[in-house]
């Protein structure tokens, strides 16, 4: 069943990633890590679906998205972030493949991060987090998302990886093979893994290399 729902607020919290809550139709509700097919409702665009995560925890009055603007593609995307307060949406059913299965390693690429979001609050809000290891890549330091929130959710257990910027806060590197290695001393536990396709595929082969059980393996 679909419904139309309508924008709250919208903020951006970095350069090319906005914010979204909406109306939370009654009777709604999804688990940590689910998403929605969701489309425009405006003419033109109520068919043109595209999966995004709910960053909201089910116990909250509205949903939330996080959700990475593409301004150079002509794309579901580049629409969405011309819109304002007011403007609707349409939702489907919530689905998803991603869902905590224990104490893990969380490694996110970029907007792939959005999966995690309600997982690890929910784990906070349930006092299950310290367990929990965050690895997050990005290109620069300013593509980071939620930074603050993550750095006083996890403290140090919140390692920011970048790629294609020298900074001295943060390391400087891939996360493959070599530094899965280095940085991860128990393969026992679980694994969460989201990002780009390259990089998702190539971290699980990597740490079925090294040991990790594949159906100790989460991704999407």
């Amino acid at each position: 069943m679909e419904h139309t729902v309508k924008i709250l607020k919208t903020e951006n919290i970095t350069h090319d990633v906005k914010h979204f809550v909406l109306e939370k139709p009654e009777g709604y509700t999804f688990e940590p890590g689910q998403a929605t097919a969701l489309s425009i409702n405006k003419k033109g665009h109520e068919d043109e679906k595209r999966p995004f995560t709910f960053t909201s925890l089910n116990s909250d009055p509205h949903l939330e998205l996080i959700i990475k603007i593409y301004d150079s593609h002509d794309g579901v995307t580049k629409e969405l972030g011309k819109l304002q307060q007011s403007d609707e949406l349409i939702i489907g059913p919530p689905w998803g493949t991603i869902s905590y299965k224990g104490p893990g390693y969380f490694i996110a690429g970029g907007a792939g991060i959005t999966p995690f979001i309600a997982i690890l609050r929910h784990l906070q809000k349930e006092n299950q987090l310290k367990d929990n290891v965050l690895y997050f890549s990005n290109k620069t330091t300013k593509d980071i998302i939620l930074k603050e929130e993550f750095e006083k959710m996890m403290g140090e257990n919140f390692v920011n990886v970048i790629t294609h910027e020298e900074t001295n806060k943060y390391i400087n590197r891939f996360i493959d093979k070599d530094f899965l290695k280095e940085k991860i001393n128990d393969f026992s536990k679980h694994f969460y893994i989201c990002g780009p396709p390259r990089m998702t595929e190539s971290i699980q082969e990597a740490l079925k290399e090294l040991g990790a059980k594949p159906d100790a393996l989460v991704f999407e």
